[in-house]
């Protein structure tokens, strides 16, 4: 026993230490003045019964015994005029719903030491059925799709109960999309909505009177940042195109997202009546030329890694801009630098020019590369197009073995492409940190430096499903490639690996592929991966999820997959994202290769799955 620790009660837990007798009335007295100094609480606990959560919010809206609830001067008067209240209030926050003649039954009781009990019953009774609703738009925008569509599919019909939310909503609709498309003297001629209690019936109408619709007139603008060609070719209208104040907001988006400007202000002035016409101003404040950020993380597949980068926003005011990064970790180190040229439409389109040095652990290849790649990126609707041909020197080193050497294979290769990407609807270049698919294909020749013709298609996809609040599926897929004859002719870096975080967690980082006759793993023509996540969000920014991955690289559609199995923790940071999986491998690597490992037939249990592997990933940014 160790003398110095404390007794213990019955049931384990440590007896609170003795205090002086002194001590303790000088607390009692202290907790007994504090207790009578402290003015008396009072309350009102309201009961609201017979009907449902949206009716019993609106009516405890209306209610001013919820106003007072918290008031601590309640008395016996004062609650026999918030109860007189009550039934009249309660009445009338059940109108807006179609309820106009409800029973209203309150009742006020007090429960001791200043509290009070309200009860309130409601018999909401038949409710008003809408008879007739209708929508007229007259004048020049009359078959505008925008305003019809809001007459052709009302919320309120003939045979729904009356809700005044409703009418409105439709009413709130009509002027406001009619302002927002340019008419700026429509008015509603007509505003009807008739009740009639005692038949329980309701007829609306709503007229709406156009007027003309404005244009767009000359646009002013105040900045020094860049030169005003270049910023007018951000705008999103044309001058006497049909006024549409979304196009100023667009406008707005489009020079925010360019990065040139700390601010953006794009307003309208002051309508003129007569030539029907809306004049525009942009003003706009430059934003800091130079940006530089760092960045340490951890993960299973690169181990410790860093990244610093650094960005002149502005090189010219042509509005041409330079990004140089530095990325390291165990298994590689990049070195980048992007040139870009807006071209066109600069929300839209660009001219680029990249360099690039890395040397990458594939597999068990060894790579280094040095690549200059000119690009033109395009959105066109719902997909980002980028054209872009590389101009590629790459040096694979596959290791050897005791009995055989290894290989040092220098190749120059010249490697057109087209590369497409989904993007959300309205993009106007904003960076996108996640793409619902990417699709890309490439290839090379003999005539262009490459061993042997090639053509290579890789795509990958993710997409999360909502089941509700709190659950949620995560899918995400990889597929690749290659047409060509002979997949010791393709270089290293355009052999297709799997395994590791990203791809079928349970295996190594590139673990997975075919491997040669020494063992060596050195890629495959083809790569398929998958992921499945269920995922439940908990509380305090964590989420769990179970998932099964499957997939393997090789040089034969129909070779045997690889599958693995696990669950996960995640935790959403504002700086820090953490994601801990923890994944068993449910095949043996080795024996499911294009060319199984011969233990595999020869020796029982050779083929028995590895044991489970830890996937940690931590991102902090400084």
């Amino acid at each position: 026993m160790n003398p110095s620790a404390p007794a213990k009660r019955p049931g384990g837990r440590p007896a609170r230490p003795g205090c002086p007798f002194a001590a303790r009335v000088l607390a009692g007295l202290a907790l007994g003045w504090l207790a009578a100094a402290a003015p008396a609480l009072a309350g009102i606990a309201i009961e609201v019964e017979g009907v449902d959560a949206e009716l019993r919010r609106n009516v405890l809206a209306f209610l001013s015994l919820e106003r007072y609830k918290d008031r601590g001067d309640l008395d016996d008067a004062l609650m026999e005029r918030l109860q007189e209240r009550a039934v009249r209030e309660a009445g009338n926050a059940l109108r807006p719903f179609g309820y106009y003649e409800p029973q209203v039954r309150s009742e006020v009781a007090k429960t001791g030491s200043g509290d009070w009990r309200a009860r309130i019953r409601i018999e909401p009774g038949a409710p008003v059925i809408v008879e007739e609703f209708t929508v007229q738009v007259l004048g020049p925008g009359a078959e505008n799709p925008s305003l019809r569509g809001i007459a052709d599919n009302l919320p309120l019909r003939a045979g729904d109960r009356l809700s005044h939310a409703a009418y409105e909503a439709v009413k709130g609709n009509l002027t406001r999309t009619a302002a927002t498309l340019g008419y700026l003297d429509a008015r509603l001629t007509r505003n009807e909505l008739l009740v009639d209690p005692p038949q329980r019936v309701a007829r609306a109408a709503l007229v709406l009177e156009t007027g003309f619709r404005y244009r767009f007139g000359a646009t002013t603008v105040e900045q020094d940042v860049i030169n005003e060609t270049l910023l007018r070719r951000f705008v999103r209208y044309q001058q006497d195109d049909p006024y549409d104040a979304t196009q100023l907001l667009r406008t707005q988006f489009a020079l925010d997202d360019s990065q040139y400007f700390t601010s953006v202000e794009v307003l309208p002035g002051d309508p003129d009546r007569e030539e029907h016409v809306v004049p525009v101003s942009i003003r706009a404040a430059p934003n800091r030329r130079d940006r530089y950020s760092a960045g340490l993380g951890y993960g299973t597949d690169t181990g410790p890694r860093g990244t610093a980068s650094w960005e002149n926003r502005r090189v010219n005011a042509r509005g041409h801009r330079l990004r140089a990064e530095l990325r390291a970790a165990e298994i590689e180190q990049i070195l980048e630098a992007r040139y870009v040229i807006p071209i066109g439409d600069p929300a839209l389109e660009s001219l680029s020019f990249q360099f690039s040095y890395d040397r990458r652990d594939l597999g068990d290849l060894d790579t280094r590369t040095t690549d200059f790649e000119p690009s033109v990126t395009r959105v066109e609707g719902l997909w980002q197009r980028v054209l872009f041909t590389a101009v590629r020197r790459t040096r694979t080193i596959v290791p050897g073995t005791a009995t055989t050497p290894g290989t040092d294979d220098i190749a120059t290769l010249l490697i057109p492409g087209i590369r497409y990407a989904s993007i959300p609807r309205g993009y106007l270049g904003e960076a996108l940190f996640s793409r619902a698919l990417n699709a890309e294909l490439r290839g090379s020749s003999t005539a262009l430096g490459a061993p042997d013709d090639y053509l290579q298609l890789r795509v990958e996809g993710e997409r999360v499903v909502d089941l509700g609040d709190k659950w949620h599926v995560y899918l995400r897929g990889q597929l690749g490639a290659s047409l060509i004859s002979q997949t010791g002719d393709l270089p290293g870096t355009e052999r297709f690996f799997a395994g590791g975080d990203r791809s079928v967690r349970g295996f190594g980082f590139n673990e997975l592929g075919p491997r040669d006759a020494n063992g060596v793993n050195v890629g495959g023509k083809h790569q398929f991966a998958g992921a499945a996540e269920l995922i439940r969000d908990l509380p305090r920014n964590l989420g769990i999820a179970a998932f099964v991955d499957v997939g393997n690289a090789f040089n034969r559609f129909g070779d045997p997959l690889n599958y693995a199995a696990g669950v996960g923790l995640r935790l959403r940071l504002p700086v820090l994202t953490i994601g801990i999986d923890v994944a068993q491998p449910l095949t043996n690597p080795l024996c499911r290769a294009s060319t199984p490992d011969p233990r595999c037939a020869a020796l029982p249990g050779f083929d028995d799955p590895d044991g489970p592997r830890l996937h940690l990933n931590f991102s902090p940014k400084l």
